[in-house]
């Protein structure tokens, strides 16, 4: 079973590396090259880039393994998160991409907040620069625990030669592939590579369910029902706090600099709005694939008496245990697409912050195009071999480091990006302050346990205060302070 198996999953692996040179050769000469491809993304990449990218190993290992232990109430988060992907399309989207070009050229999100509020330039870049770097290294740390949890449950002992545990051996395995193409080829390979694992991750996302509903050994829809009281309630035992803290997962999108940079690539505005389509349908599709996941997985299990240690591993031991090997490896692929997709776009968008925002702002601020490549390729290991080291641990889990990464991002960025598109009247304090106070506050409520024991135990999810306190505070400031300058709109 495992010969199949890693046949598929190696063949996967070549492909990727493959398309990582193709890229190479095609756009790496410059930093926009290396960093938004040009701007010339097709509306389908740009679609399933966004998608992949955002869709990382917590839509087939956590969401569920939610929906395997809670039953249907966890599917809030998903549609919380389906409201505000579309609203992040419809009001981000053409936005960001007319406004990146009108404020500089901007190859980054600190790069057009320092051009859109210049008197407070180097604050917001060194800023929000900061706040990339340390929340995307835990961010990709939760793809690595993915791919460790992967090869710990496939290939229990495969790799016992090679002096490392199965769970390092898979975090080392997935890490590598992964910084060969986005060191090589840059944002065109990670969007092209998302592509093709966006394409995977939907027709595995539709093949299990259906297999595990429907397949040999009976159904497993028929147990559904006998689990335990309200597994198939979508309200069941839901409390105002707890629908809050799952649906505010929507706000996180506006402010993921590795969803929303895919905007600035797309081959124009015009382009939005098709981009839109496909990639809420690719959403959409993905979504009630992982929820069925979860619940019909929960149902064969019980149903065949067999007793899963860790929940959110429930896609691995159903592509093990009912597919042909060959298949398995596809669904694995799947598995390694949904995790591959996120890490390489979050690499980037880290090197790219660490290039543009820190060493050409204050080491070489006249680094040519060459070296500047080089320096991000840099940053790229730099990133990885950090996130590496917080993975370590194989009791982590993947949901919870993936929400505190998300509620960072969403309550330090979403309001800023929002309001900087959208209020003429923002200040550059207004700015800081948000950034600012929305991190603050998202850190605050992690390291005081808020987020799992408010309120006499139960937790109230970070993103809300976060996203709340860093609006009143952009709101606040700004007119509390002068009207802002005339923006750089040089190109």
């Amino acid at each position: 079973m495992q010969t199949g198996t890693l046949i598929t999953l190696s063949l996967y692996f070549i492909l990727m590396l493959g398309i990582g040179l193709y890229a190479w050769k095609k756009s790496t000469d410059t930093s926009e090259g290396y960093l938004l491809g040009g701007r010339q993304l097709h509306p389908a990449v740009a679609a399933l880039s966004a998608g992949a990218s955002d869709m990382s190993g917590w839509l087939l290992l956590g969401l569920p393994g939610a929906l395997y232990i809670s039953g249907l109430v966890s599917a809030w988060i998903g549609i919380g998160l389906f409201v505000g992907a579309l609203v992040n399309w419809i009001v981000v989207a053409p936005r960001l991409r007319q406004q990146t070009i009108d404020y500089g050229n901007a190859l980054t999100i600190p790069e057009f907040l320092a051009n859109r509020f210049p008197d407070k330039a180097t604050a917001l870049r060194v800023i929000s620069a900061i706040i990339v770097v340390v929340f995307f290294t835990v961010y990709t740390a939760a793809g690595l625990v993915g791919g460790g949890k992967l090869f710990v449950t496939s290939f229990a002992g495969l790799f016992a030669d090679t002096g490392m545990s199965d769970y390092m051996f898979g975090i080392w395995l997935t890490a590598g592939v992964v910084l060969a193409y986005t060191m090589v080829g840059g944002f065109l390979a990670v969007s092209l590579t998302d592509f093709v694992q966006g394409c995977i991750m939907v027709v595995a996302l539709v093949l299990m369910p259906l297999v595990v509903m429907f397949g040999p050994g009976g159904s497993a829809g028929e147990s559904l029902t006998n689990i335990q009281p309200g597994f198939l309630d979508i309200g069941y035992g839901l409390t105002a706090i707890g629908f809050l803290s799952a649906v505010t997962w929507g706000l996180g999108y506006f402010g993921q600099p590795h969803i929303i940079v895919r905007f600035m690539a797309i081959r124009s505005a015009k382009d939005v709005p098709v981009a839109r389509n496909i990639g809420m349908i690719w959403m959409f599709v993905c979504l009630i694939g992982a929820l069925g996941i979860g619940l019909a997985g929960r149902a064969y299990i019980e149903r065949n008496g067999l007793v899963i240690d860790d929940p959110e591993t429930i896609f691995i031991v159903l592509a093990n245990l009912l597919f042909h090997p060959l298949i398995t490896g596809f669904l694995l692929a799947a598995l390694l697409a949904a995790i591959m997709s996120t890490i390489s776009s979050q690499l980037l968008v880290s090197s790219s912050s660490l290039t543009e925002d820190f060493y050409r702002l204050f080491l070489r601020k006249e680094a040519s195009e060459r070296e500047t490549v080089t320096v991000n390729r840099i940053s790229v290991l730099l990133v990885s071999l950090a996130a590496i080291a917080i993975a370590s641990d194989p009791e982590s889990q993947v949901l919870g480091l993936v929400s505190n990464a998300w509620a960072g991002f969403g309550a330090a960025f979403g309001p800023l990006i929002i309001l900087s598109l959208t209020w003429n009247r923002m200040t550059g304090a207004g700015a800081v302050a948000g950034l600012v106070t929305g991190a603050a506050v998202v850190g605050l409520w992690i390291a005081l346990g808020w987020n799992a024991s408010f309120l006499g135990g139960e937790g109230v999810y970070e993103i809300i205060p976060g996203f709340i306190a860093s609006w009143l505070a952009i709101w606040g400031v700004s007119l509390a302070t002068a009207r802002p300058q005339e923006a750089v709109t040089t190109t």
